[in-house]
């Protein structure tokens, strides 16, 4: 039995206080709780069989690495989940880190729970890299093991959500690279189950670690205005428990201050600063019926002004999480703004514990069944997965599916269909369907024409009119919103272009051969054809043409293995005219480029990013001008990458002592100071400032445009998170193409 945990010095609130004791006993008192199956002896044997497994190992705080698994089924007991979902908790790690095999869980705990375990270590295999094809590859996995059993995933949550409550024992840059990805992948995925309370925590726990000075610095402020607003909150819940008692309507109230993570956002979005802050609070009534939710929202209205254009009644039209609350907000005096939430118990419930709250089971299994839709959004994703084979295009899709900020819109049917916010007619019509989606010439939305630029709004009723002769082209790249349209449009693109390239690379290849004086027929036909595409691991002749349409092999490197010498030219071909133009106006070249597979192809460094060496890169084929390497982030990848036969890879064929200018937009306090402590920083760290200039955005924000030249990627990175930890500092960006 293991004694109390070590005192945490985690900025957030999470789910047990620092003091409290996460023992095996307090496991199975939560279970007990919870009134579900419960066999103490079995969930005891798996706890001795995972301490017998770790019992040499432990953590980086020096910790028994027991203290993990415990805490996890912790967690998934604390959440209100089955009993075989804490045993998956308790034995997660034992196939990856120790010397156990599915076989003996197998063996001795039930197929059930070794599968479960088999499917958690399979997605733990990928985890924490940076590298976008393993990343999306460990979240490919993550999303069909979820849907064979929803429980790998809420174990893989209750994992990362310990591990980010730990996190400080890690080094500076693993503590960015995980907080980040938990930000981006795993918040939004609790978002999307309904955990509330695990979201807000793996949300503020990644952006203490990703920005701690802005981090303390908006807690000191938000706890500062409270100090100021005590006796306010008091009044209002005062008169809040007066106005529903006389209005006959019985509810509990309480109320809590919104999440940093979710202050910093509206800051940001906003433009304004923690002064400029009103809506903070929130107060919950919690009402038996919804017939009391409505009667108490006309009691408030009437009680206090109400803020124009703050009223949602998520009741009638649910989240796709299925959250359902009606928010408004109000008017206290003084003209302080706070909001209200009134909802159900069960309601209050679905928003705090997700999928906890409805968990159902098929034959004892926690499944997606056909007439489930409380996870129609797991089916979604891995409908289009299975169209998208790039992996980076597969990990854009699954964080732009995972965005929270939806619209609702209706059919002309009445069916009401969520979309993320700026989504277009093009991704109603997808929707639907997708011959709907590849013939789609324009919408009528509430009735009126529209252009397909326009964006939906939560309440429009969409239309869609379709051509057969309208098909899609590449501009729909950059309308559509959702990973459902990208992969269709992308899907028909991609099918497209196959065939134009297949009938280029044919040309291309018969008019290199006869330039031998062969027949290009006899030539594909021979048996040295034959033993070339094994050798290459060519499919056919189909492919082979395609590939040299793309501009993937030159007909130089096939001619060569197709005729004899007696066939070939002995006369040396010189440098093409337009790679000798190309490099002497590309003063990269390919010199600090290796291009996988064809050391002899031009590469240049894109113009609309300039990578840094040392930065993730992506090489694109193009027509005729060689390959164009981009960054990975560059916003130009995403409808580059349309066809994913185009990207080849290419990294870094050496160092240079060459510098690189490259443009930061920083977003500052307006104060005495500033601009000093900046230059100060960027020469401390070696970087040449070749031009810098400020400006003020609004009264008290500042921007401060600064070209300036670094070395690589790892020196960039020094660079910016100085800057960023700078005090008054809100957010630093580089500017492609600075």
């Amino acid at each position: 039995m293991m004694g109390p945990r070590s005192s945490r010095p985690v900025p957030v609130s999470v789910p047990v206080e620092t003091d409290a004791e996460v023992t095996l006993e307090s496991v199975l008192g939560l279970l007990e709780e919870s009134g579900r199956t419960l066999d103490e002896e079995l969930v005891r044997s798996v706890y001795d069989f995972s301490a017998e497994m770790h019992s040499d190992q432990r953590r980086r705080s020096g910790e028994p690495y027991l203290t993990h698994p415990v805490y996890v089924a912790w967690l998934l007991a604390e959440w209100g989940f089955d009993q075989v979902c804490v045993i998956v908790g308790l034995l997660h790690d034992v196939i990856e880190d120790t010397l156990t095999t599915r076989e003996v869980i197998a063996e001795k705990f039930g197929e059930e729970v070794a599968s479960l375990v088999d499917g958690v270590t399979k997605i733990s295999q990928h985890a924490y890299v940076q590298r976008d094809d393993a990343q999306a590859e460990t979240f490919r996995k993550l999303i069909l093991a979820s849907v064979r059993d929803i429980r790998v995933i809420l174990v893989k949550l209750a994992d990362r959500l310990h591990n980010m409550m730990t996190l400080e024992h890690m080094r500076p840059d693993a503590q960015r690279r995980i907080a980040r990805e938990t930000l981006e992948i795993y918040a939004p995925i609790a978002h999307r189950l309904g955990m509330a309370k695990v979201q807000a925590d793996l949300e503020d726990l990644s952006f203490f670690y990703l920005r701690p000075e802005r981090y303390r610095e908006l807690d000191a402020k938000i706890k500062e205005k409270l100090k100021g607003a005590k006796g306010q909150i008091q009044e209002v819940s005062r008169r809040l428990e007066r106005e529903l008692a006389e209005g006959g309507i019985e509810a509990s109230i309480t109320f809590r201050v919104k999440r940093l993570y979710s202050i910093h956002q509206k800051l940001r979005r906003q433009g304004i600063d923690v002064a400029q802050l009103y809506d903070y609070l929130a107060f919950r009534v919690i009402t038996e019926s919804v017939k009391d939710c409505y009667a108490a929202l006309g009691v408030v209205h009437q009680a206090w002004q109400l803020v124009p254009g703050r009223f949602k009644d998520y009741i009638a039209m649910p989240k796709g999480n299925f959250y359902q609350s009606l928010h408004t907000t109000l008017l206290a005096e003084g003209g302080q703004p706070f909001e209200v939430q009134i909802r159900t118990r069960e309601m209050d419930s679905i928003a705090e514990d997700g999928i906890a709250a409805h968990w159902s089971y098929k034959q004892g299994e926690a499944q997606l069944d056909d007439d489930n839709q409380k996870m129609a959004w797991l089916r979604q994703v891995l409908d289009w997965q299975k169209e998208v084979d790039n992996p980076r295009a597969f990990l854009t899709a699954l964080k732009l599916d995972l965005f929270p900020d939806e619209v609702y819109t209706f059919t002309p049917g009445g069916d009401v269909l969520a979309f993320p916010r700026g989504a277009m007619p093009l991704d109603f019509a997808y929707r639907i369907h997708t011959e709907l989606g590849h013939h789609c010439s324009g919408a009528r939305v509430n009735g009126k024409l529209v252009p397909l630029r326009t964006e939906l709004q939560t309440g429009d009723r969409v239309e869609i009119i379709t051509n057969n002769n309208r098909t899609p082209s590449r501009d729909w790249l950059g309308l559509v919103k959702t990973s459902r349209a990208k992969s269709k449009i992308r899907h028909w693109l991609n099918t497209e272009q196959n065939k134009r390239s297949g009938e280029i690379g044919r040309r291309l290849l018969e008019r290199a051969i006869r330039k031998h004086k062969v027949s290009p027929k006899r030539a594909f036909e021979s048996d040295r054809m034959a033993t070339y595409l094994e050798r290459e691991g060519i499919a056919n002749l189909d492919d082979l043409f395609s590939r040299v349409g793309f501009g993937k092999i030159a007909p130089a490197q096939v001619v060569p293995r197709l005729l004899s010498e007696e066939q070939l030219s002995t006369t040396e071909q010189k440098p093409s005219k337009l790679r000798s133009a190309v490099s002497r106006m590309l003063p990269f070249g390919n010199a600090a480029i290796a291009v996988r597979g064809d050391g002899d192809m031009l590469a240049y460094l894109a113009k609309c990013c300039k990578p840094l060496p040392g930065e993730q890169i992506i090489g694109y084929i193009t027509r005729g001008r060689g390959v164009s390497v981009h960054s990975a982030e560059c916003p130009n990848v995403k409808n580059l990458l349309y066809d994913p036969e185009r990207e080849i890879e290419v990294s870094w064929a050496r160092t240079t002592d060459e510098v690189y200018s490259i443009q930061l937009e920083i977003e500052t306090e307006d104060e005495p100071g500033m601009l000093a402590r900046l230059t100060e920083t960027m020469t401390k760290l070696g970087s040449n400032i070749r031009q810098i200039s400020a400006s003020t955005l609004q009264p008290g924000k500042g921007l401060i445009d600064v070209v300036v030249e670094v070395r690589d990627q790892k020196h960039f990175e020094r660079l910016s998170h100085a800057i960023q930890d700078l005090p008054g500092v809100f957010e630093v960006t580089r500017r492609m193409g600075g």
